[in-house]
């Protein structure tokens, strides 16, 4: 009711404005013939005339009317330089920030609401670098000002920094003006003031927040270096620590453009993704679906059985797959391509300096222009008591431990309810061992949608997995041969009998032994970056699981581009990493993949949304092939086809999302793949279907009604 009011009461003002015929008033030639006038009453009474003068200036420029500089101009002729200045400086700010809260009280609500996600990226640049754009723009006189402060009012810049601000960028143009004003008789058009020679002055003072912002960096930059000595020369253009995917994508592009550069690994190349986690888990997952394929042949058919198998052939084909993967990102390779390979432990001496402890021994001291920190992430542990005297396994080391065995554990405790714990149990407990999962969350994959989770737990219940969420690991105990875990679940003890113990909780980066303590370098979780994914020191970058947000090998190689070209070529042009569209999969059966927002995430960001959803029990191959169980679901702006997010569950959803993730990379809405021919009969069928569900659901259903009577009346 009040937005309502005070849109009202400007309506009317301005209507009353242009109704009585005010603004001729506002025109040069109104201004010239009234002069005399306010001449007369300011020499009567000079206080009042003045406070008179910054009131209707408040008010013009508040309710943005035409005029503005003709009232400048005026308190040049009536005031005087000095006296003139003063008071439109204060009007005009105090003006525009009353026209600037308007904006933010009657419109930011609704606007954050229903482009909240598109403004993301506005918003955050703003709470950032928004006081140095508007500086800018106030110091360049060709940008309305109405409309800056219309659109200055949606975004979260503080009132007291606008007002301060304004003032300041808008003196320079005030003075101009105000000193033509004390001329006014010799004016006979604005254009006379606002030449194009001003115009570029005045934009060349535009730059000057940038230059000052450069500025600013390089004295910056100076204090940080200030303790540090540069060599004259260097002996590589980039060393990269780390050969995981963001150590290896950021040395391939450095040989590329034909930059000398060194990438160090300590351990084995290829990384956690190789050796322990995507590639040996993907080989696992496969072998345990063919056994429950077996377990279950009749589903197509077949006559059922249970699958014979050792499970140490099964872990021999495991490390067959990583060593059949393994030259893609083998020394040798890599050496082929123009990166020099130095195997050992990388520790940085100085911003410019990386002292690698060979493994064949000795230490080698390389100077560098820049440094890339991609020294990924390990599984974390939680310190529970007894852990210890019982033994446990990780996701990394999981592979060579069961890797012993025979068979696999009869009774297995993985804790964790995240992608790696859902992936593992479902696996191992497809290959015999009694699996039981414990996960202090309300429920498994949390950071899915509800609906997904429950699949997700029903799915893993069905292969005999016992989920037990609001379950809290207290400890470990021991007990002869015979091993526990105590978890306390609504106040209540539970001992649960183990014979190996799998912590998949998620996973901490690699901070330590590489100099950064002794360089001053944050640390929190990750490593502290910029959006260059530069760290305190512009010139050494981290990229991957080290510096976060997200942990996959994908955003890993994503992050990796960003950091090998700022590296490169930052002194020049520097690109701002870009997670705006970042996808990801749970590979359990049915899989789960997901792009952009779900449900959950776009209520608790309050941001508007229309659910789209088609289910793969309609998909004719999703039928032939026995998998018809999933779904597709699309989240779209309101009453357009724009995609916010997109989850799919079902048979090779990690595969049927790059579409989507196509499509919201550029801005192809679901009319445009409702458009595009998809062959029959595939899954990927799916992904057209639930855009012709949409399609559906928004049919023009008043053309629909005429249609039907036009053919009606076609007929006779």
């Amino acid at each position: 009711m009040k937005k309502t009011l005070i849109l009202v009461s400007a309506a009317l003002m301005v209507y009353g404005f242009f109704a009585l015929n005010l603004n001729h008033y506002l025109t040069l030639e109104g201004m010239k013939a009234s002069l005399g006038q306010f001449e007369a009453q300011r020499a009567t009474s000079p206080l009042s005339a003045a406070f008179t003068f910054f009131a209707v200036y408040v008010l013009i420029t508040a309710l943005s009317l035409p005029g503005a500089a003709i009232m400048t101009l005026a308190a040049g002729a009536l005031f005087g330089l000095s006296v003139g200045t003063v008071i439109v400086s204060f009007a005009s700010s105090a003006g525009a920030t009353l026209a600037f809260l308007a904006s933010r009280y009657v419109l930011r609500d609704t606007i954050q609401r229903r482009f909240g996600e598109r403004l993301k990226a506005m918003n955050e640049g703003m709470a950032k670098d928004g006081m140095l754009y508007l500086f800018t723009l106030r110091l360049v006189p060709i940008f309305p000002f109405f409309l800056v402060n219309l659109l200055m009012g949606l975004t979260p810049v503080r009132t007291l920094s606008y007002y301060w601000v304004s003032q300041l960028g808008m003196l320079a143009g005030t003075l101009v003006y105000v000193n033509a004003g004390t001329q006014l008789a010799q004016i006979t058009s604005l254009s006379g003031i606002v030449s194009p020679g001003l115009l570029v002055s005045f934009a060349l003072l535009g730059v000057f927040p940038i230059l000052a912002k450069k500025f600013m960096y390089f004295l910056q930059s100076r204090r940080v270096y200030a303790n540090w000595i540069r060599p004259k020369t260097f002996d590589r253009n980039l060393v990269v620590i780390g050969g995981g995917a963001a150590g290896l994508v950021t040395s391939y592009i450095a040989a590329a453009v034909k930059a000398k550069v060194t990438l160090v690994e300590a351990h084995k190349m290829g990384g956690d993704c190789l050796n322990y986690g995507c590639v040996p888990s993907k080989a696992l997952i496969k072998s345990a679906r063919i056994a429950n394929q077996m377990r279950h042949a009749e589903n197509y058919g077949l006559s059922a059985v249970e699958p014979k198998f050792s499970f140490s052939t099964i872990m021999a084909r495991v490390h067959e797959v990583i060593a059949a993967v393994a030259p893609h990102d083998s020394v040798e390779r890599y050496t082929e391509l123009g990166v020099e390979v130095l195997e050992g432990y990388a520790k940085i001496i100085d911003p410019w300096t990386v002292e690698i402890k060979l493994n064949s021994g000795g230490i080698q001291r390389l100077t560098t222009r820049s440094i890339v920190i991609a020294a990924g992430a390990r599984p974390f542990v939680p310190p529970l008591p007894g852990l210890d005297a019982v033994g446990y396994v990780t996701s990394d080391t999981l592979w060579d431990e069961f890797a012993k065995l025979d068979v696999p554990p009869a009774r297995l405790v993985v804790l964790g309810g995240g992608p790696i714990g859902c992936e593992l149990a479902q696996s191992f407990a497809r290959l015999g061992s009694k699996v039981t999962q414990i996960e202090m969350a309300m429920r498994i994959m949390m950071r899915e949608d509800r609906e997904v989770s429950d699949l997700a737990r029903d799915s893993l219940r069905r292969d005999g997995v016992e989920v037990l969420t609001g379950h809290k690991a207290l400890r470990c105990e021991r007990d002869g041969a015979r091993k526990f875990i105590v978890v306390e679940h609504q106040g209540v003890e539970k001992r649960i009998e183990f014979d190996a113990l799998l912590f998949a909780v998620g996973r901490v980066a690699r901070l330590q032994g590489y100099g950064l303590e002794d360089l001053g370098i944050p640390t929190q979780r990750t490593v502290a970056v910029n959006d260059y994914l530069e760290t305190l020191y512009p010139n050494i970058y981290a990229a991957g699981d080290v510096a976060g947000p997200y942990q996959f090998t994908h955003t890993a190689a994503h992050m990796a581009w960003y950091a090998a070209v700022n590296a490169l070529f930052g002194d020049y042009k520097k690109f701002k990493v870009d997670y705006s569209v970042v996808p990801w999969a749970t590979f359990i059966e049915p899989e789960v993949a997901r792009v952009g927002l779900n449900e959950q995430d776009a209520k608790e960001r309050n941001i508007p949304y229309e659910v789209t959803k088609y289910g793969m029990n309609e998909l004719d191959r999703a039928i032939a092939d026995g998998t018809a169980n999933g779904f597709v679901k699309v989240l779209t702006v309101p009453g357009k086809d724009r995609i916010l997010g997109v989850t799919i569950v079902g048979e090779h959803a990690g595969d049927l999302l790059a579409e989507f993730v196509l499509a919201m990379k550029h801005g192809l809405g679901l009319n445009k793949i409702l458009g595009t021919i998809h062959t029959y009969p595939t899954l990927a069928e799916a992904n057209k279907y639930a855009a012709g569900e949409w399609k559906r659901a928004h049919a023009p259903q008043k053309v629909l009604a005429f249609l039907g009577r036009f053919h009606t009346w076609k007929r006779g």
